[in-house]
């Protein structure tokens, strides 16, 4: 009688983040059943307490490198899987934690800690892919449920994900949204960021925070004139570029363009 064919194991692993991301995958609900059945959940410690030892067919990865140990053991990570993809703006861009990459990590630890001299952390909080090779980054602050599945389910047929990397301001299009900006002057980080939250504070008359990183061709000297004449400081648009993404490119080297600081000229 012929065995059937080993399910592929999936292993989710995590750095410095807020779990956000892994718990997209729990909150998938119907569709995990789904999941489950065709893969072999072989790590995942926010799930379950079991571990089935690699090599993985496919590893996700939340979480930035932050600390020595984490930069090592991402290499592990590595070589023990076919097909790496890192999800969320932790994994993917260095997460809000990168605004340490604009500061003093030392003159921070003396602030919040009592013995900082106790600490092991990197001056910078940096992506998956400035350490290791990844086969997939999945943008967002969490990432969407329906894109992950869509990574997922790619990643286990031997295909390329079908994730846009167009504006929001497509998706604000496609709901039939009125522009915030136009309309009432709201300052929108949508036409310079990728989709994939389907429009979500533009739907109720918010302005988009940026979550999901630059889109793949942002006009961003464009863009800061945009929000200069709507009123806003070089100051303020330089707190909107450094959030979830700070370090993500774009966004990185247009906050550093129009606000030159000492930590950032020295960079």
């Amino acid at each position: 009688m012929t065995e059937a064919p080993a399910l592929p194991k999936l292993a989710v692993w995590k750095f410095a983040s807020c779990d956000g991301c892994q718990l997209t995958l729990l909150n998938c609900e119907d569709e995990l059943l789904t999941i489950v059945g065709a893969v072999n959940i072989a790590y995942f410690p926010e799930a379950t307490r079991a571990v089935v030892a690699g090599p993985y067919d496919v590893s996700l990865v939340e979480g930035s490198i932050t600390t020595p140990e984490d930069a090592e053991r991402i290499h592990e990570i590595r070589s023990m899987s076919r097909s790496l993809v890192t999800i969320g703006a932790c994994a993917t861009a260095g997460g809000i934690q990168a605004l340490r990459n604009f500061g003093s990590v030392a003159e921070f630890r003396s602030i919040v800690y009592a013995h900082p001299e106790y600490l092991s952390t990197l001056d910078r909080s940096t992506p998956i892919s400035a350490h290791v090779n990844v086969d997939f980054e999945l943008r967002g602050c969490p990432v969407d449920k329906i894109q992950l599945l869509e990574v997922l389910a790619s990643a286990l047929q031997s295909r390329n994900p079908r994730i846009p990397t167009y504006s929001v301001c497509v998706e604000c299009k496609r709901r039939g949204n009125i522009c915030v900006t136009v309309a009432n002057g709201t300052p929108c980080l949508g036409p310079v960021t990728q989709a994939g939250c389907g429009a979500l504070c533009p739907s109720f008359a918010r302005g988009c925070y940026g979550c999901f990183g630059p889109q793949d061709s942002p006009n961003m000297a464009g863009f800061t004139e945009r929000l200069r004449g709507l009123g806003m400081s070089d100051e303020d648009a330089v707190r909107i570029y450094r959030t979830f993404n700070a370090d993500a490119e774009a966004f990185r080297a247009e906050s550093e363009r129009i606000s030159p600081s000492k930590e950032d000229a020295a960079r």
